[in-house]
């Protein structure tokens, strides 16, 4: 058996599984619970207060609160 036919099985095999690809970006955008009320960033709930505090000081000079009014810190 050659390589070609081995690779056929492997593909009917695998079409047998009926898998789907699903995208993974409807489940990014609704992760993103975070936004900064100046330029409208979205950033992810997981994001942790330093980060939010990094952006917040080097795009627009101003403090968490600011940008992220309900955050809590």
């Amino acid at each position: 058996m050659g390589n070609g036919a081995k690779a056929q099985q492997k593909r009917e095999r695998n079409q047998k599984d009926g898998k789907v690809a699903k995208s993974q970006l409807k489940v990014n955008q609704q992760a993103c619970d975070i936004q900064c009320q100046i330029c409208r960033s979205t950033f992810l709930k997981t994001t942790k207060a330093p980060a939010l505090l990094e952006h917040a000081e080097n795009k627009h000079g101003k403090g968490i609160s600011d940008c992220f009014p309900n955050v809590q810190v």
